[in-house]
């Protein structure tokens, strides 16, 4: 069982400020669970019903990892997902490092995009289209928040991510910089090279005006309909298919 030290740490990590302060985070439900237990990911400690556990054994013992023994009602209370009926995970978070775009690779960027489940859908998309770097401005969701992770289904641990300044990024880039608004190139005749940044901007009020600067390629996905805008991450999805469609075609 969870001891009360163990249940408030646990609970503390659903706030970005002590994620900060332990560089700790959470993972949460079966699948992600077992994802982060293959991946260079450090796990503090496992907390997970006694099934799941038999089910997983070789996974923790690979790690060495702590595993304390739980209830489904001890893991909702512990966790942030009202469904989970696996196990959680304390994972330890990784060192913020630099990352660029090299020859040949496509590397997202994202501008201020705020909401934490288009965060975590954008990293799945990536890793869908083998996207493996995400650089990400620093009022971006925090990729630790649990919504992210959940969101992700496990793609948060095969994709890299960066916070930080990054028009100073694109400012000493020499690869192409691609952005996604309303008046751009269609992104159907578009021809992408094969290598470059990839710009998506705020869900509301795109991309900022000094991160539009360093684009050197405006690109927008065309309306038939009539609906107002596109979710940032079908856009994103949309986009990268198009650019992927491309490269391979070449």
């Amino acid at each position: 069982m969870l001891s009360k030290n163990q249940l408030k740490y646990i609970q503390s990590l659903h706030h970005k400020k002590y994620r900060q302060q332990h560089g700790a985070f959470l993972v949460e439900g079966a699948k992600s669970v077992q994802e982060v237990l293959q991946s260079d990911f450090q796990t503090e400690l496992l907390v997970a019903t006694e099934e799941f556990y038999k089910e997983n054994a070789r996974l923790t013992d690979h790690q060495r990892t702590p595993v304390e023994i739980a209830s489904v009602a001890d893991l909702q209370r512990a966790g942030t997902l009202e469904s989970n009926n696996a196990a959680l995970a304390v994972v330890k978070t990784k060192e913020n490092r630099p990352l660029l775009a090299e020859p040949g690779e496509i590397v997202l960027i994202l501008d201020d995009i705020r909401d934490p489940g288009n965060l975590g859908t954008i990293l799945r998309i990536a890793d869908w289209y083998g996207v493996r770097k995400v650089l990400c401005s620093e009022t971006t969701a925090d990729v630790y928040n649990p919504k992210v992770i959940s969101a992700s289904k496990g793609s948060f641990t095969r994709v890299s991510w960066w916070y930080g300044a990054i028009e100073g990024v694109l400012q000493q880039s020499e690869n192409a910089v691609y952005g996604a608004f309303l008046d751009g190139e269609d992104v159907h005749t578009l021809d992408f090279g094969s290598s470059g940044y990839l710009v998506m901007g705020n869900e509301s009020n795109g991309i900022r005006p000094e991160t539009e600067r360093y684009v050197t390629k405006r690109v927008t996905i065309p309306r038939y309909g009539d609906a107002e805008s596109l979710n940032v991450g079908i856009a994103t999805a949309v986009l990268l298919d198009n650019w992927q469609r491309t490269v391979t075609a070449k």
